[in-house]
């Protein structure tokens, strides 16, 4: 929630009618302090004095309803060129649910392939586990057989291995 109140006051709908200064500069003070310096704040409130009068009251802007269809205007507009700290923050913002499911994603495979009978498991295992898991979808179409065979193709090993149908036989 300490998110999204800041977050909605770049809302478009409504002709901009939750637009707030101050709340968008805590926006980015507080959960972007690595993307926008001291002096950038400052810089950046200056710019949304000027985007409450040049884009909230154009008629360009006026039945924009949705954060992304803002930012589009804006590139089209070419004003995010003139206002790219705003840009710059409503694209981290937009941004921002994406991420947090990725992690939240990554964290909850995790938990499914790292178990009490896996704890031991190496961390550039995990990570080609989780790959896998993650994108099931391409690694469905593989084929194990065809794996199988390439690697007994490369060459010898230290142990000789041969590749019956239906099994690997040392």
């Amino acid at each position: 929630m300490e998110l999204l109140i800041p977050s909605s006051s770049l809302d478009p709908s409504d002709s901009f009618k939750s637009f707030h200064i101050e709340n968008i500069c805590n926006l980015a003070e507080k959960f972007y302090p690595q993307d926008f310096s001291g002096s950038e704040i400052d810089t950046l409130r200056r710019h949304l004095e000027h985007y409450e009068l040049d884009v909230t009251n154009d008629s360009q802007f006026q039945n924009i309803s949705s954060l992304s269809e803002l930012c589009r205007k804006l590139y089209e507009t070419k004003m995010s060129k003139h206002f790219h700290l705003i840009d710059h923050l409503i694209r981290l913002v937009l941004t921002f649910p994406v991420s947090t499911a990725t992690t939240k994603q990554a964290f909850s495979i995790m938990k499914l392939i790292k178990t009490t009978l896996h704890n031991k498991m190496d961390d550039e295992l995990l990570a080609s586990c989780m790959v896998i898991h993650i994108e099931r979808e391409f690694s469905d179409i593989i084929d194990p057989n065809m794996i199988i065979d390439e690697f007994c193709d490369v060459g010898p090993r230290r142990v000789s291995l041969k590749w019956n149908s239906d099994t690997l036989v040392l």
